[in-house]
């Protein structure tokens, strides 16, 4: 059997003949085509404040550029660099992380639900002072933090200190993944996506942000493009008026967003139920073999998870196992926190330290077929009896 890989990109057969146009238009910056992919993500997440940029990272880093300079949210919370900080989990790539630090904000790790590889709220609220300015979250794998929890413990930190932490939502492994129904992105936090390679939906490279606030909105758009107005009025086509907040150059371009718009409808039609029903199988095949812990999913039925993750014992083993059956396995990210370069920022985690020894993930998506995932699960089963 050829080896079922644990990431693959799908390109639709529409986004060759898309991005040809856009690269033989002579125009392939940011235009027209960016513009219409806002408007379908708009559209799909039924969200107004959409700002694209040419990666998920620089959406973090604009997000936290922001946080820091002038503020952020509806009550304009602002990063003080010599005493706040935000609070994060170390078990998520380091994009998620090095946008912070980047930025000279200090960082606070939470420790993480080791039933979930999700941040362990519990442990966020008992590390929240007056200082926090700011929460960043990763949704695991696409599987959604509990969001009604971690809002009620947003207006108990109000109640308290006066002040609303800002929530954001790194949502890099959930697109298309709902918490009680409702997609993630929509619950008027700030949620960035990733349209990297081998993401749910990709644009070759890119990402985006969904605010939560019509000013924070259109200061990204100017931002991301060096701090220029591109619908200003200009007496010289080509030199920009007055430039009164420096910025990036963050932003997608139309060869991008042409790729990104041909796979979006197959994507969101045909290959996000195959992640669905993929990883529910697992969630009823794996739970009752000994050596294997399934993740606690029961909560919520409809994700379609980027990556899907059990606990396993004999790890090492388990992975050289899987390896000889021609099944690739990984624990995908390694833990933030044990870097060198933020030794400054240790903290006790002890759910990390017994999970991260434990935890693997199997091959989930579009590309496993029916007999795949048989065959994956047959093959877990070997090994452990």
């Amino acid at each position: 059997m050829k080896q079922i890989p644990l990431f693959k990109v799908y390109m639709d057969k529409k986004a060759i003949d898309e991005s040809s146009k856009v690269l033989s238009s002579g125009y392939i910056t940011q235009g027209p085509v960016v513009e219409n992919f806002e408007e379908k993500l708009k559209s799909f997440f039924n969200e107004e404040l959409i700002a694209t940029t040419n990666s998920a990272t620089s959406a973090l880093h604009l997000v936290m550029h922001m946080l820091k300079n002038n503020g952020l949210g509806p009550e304009k919370i602002k990063i003080d660099t010599k005493k706040d900080h935000i609070l994060t989990t170390p078990l998520t790539c380091t994009a998620t992380n090095w946008p912070i630090l980047l930025n000279n904000i200090n960082l606070r790790w939470v420790d993480v639900d080791k039933s979930n590889c999700n941040m362990d709220l519990d442990d966020l609220e008992s590390k929240l002072n007056e200082n926090t300015k700011a929460v960043l979250l990763v949704h695991w794998g696409g599987y959604p933090i509990n969001l009604n929890k971690l809002k009620k413990i947003q207006e108990d930190f109000s109640n308290k200190y006066g002040f609303k932490f800002v929530i954001i939502e790194d949502c890099a492994h959930a697109f298309g993944s709902k918490f009680n129904n409702k997609l993630i992105g929509t619950f008027s936090n700030i949620s960035t996506f990733s349209f990297q390679a081998i993401k749910h939906l990709t644009s070759v490279d890119g990402g985006c942000v969904i605010f939560n606030d019509q000013v924070d909105y259109e200061r990204s758009k100017l931002l991301r493009w060096y701090g220029i107005d591109r619908n200003e009025n200009r007496k010289d086509f080509r030199c920009e008026a007055d430039v009164s907040e420096i910025g990036f150059k963050f932003h997608m371009n139309d060869v991008n967003a042409s790729i990104g718009l041909a796979n979006f409808k197959p994507v969101v039609d045909n290959l996000l139920p195959v992640h669905v029903s993929n990883g529910n199988f697992y969630n009823d095949k794996l739970k009752n073999i000994d050596g294997v812990e399934v993740m606690d999913y029961s909560s919520q039925s409809d994700i379609p998870y980027w990556i899907y993750t059990i606990k396993v014992k004999n790890r090492e083993e388990f992975m050289k196992f899987m390896e000889m059956k021609n099944i690739a396995t990984s624990r995908v990210h390694e833990r933030n926190d044990i870097h060198s370069a933020v030794q400054k920022y240790v903290e006790k985690l002890p759910n990390l330290d017994i999970l991260i020894d434990e935890m693997v993930c199997i091959p989930v998506g579009w590309w496993v077929s029916k007999e795949n995932r048989d065959y994956i699960v047959e093959s877990i089963k070997e090994f452990y009896n």
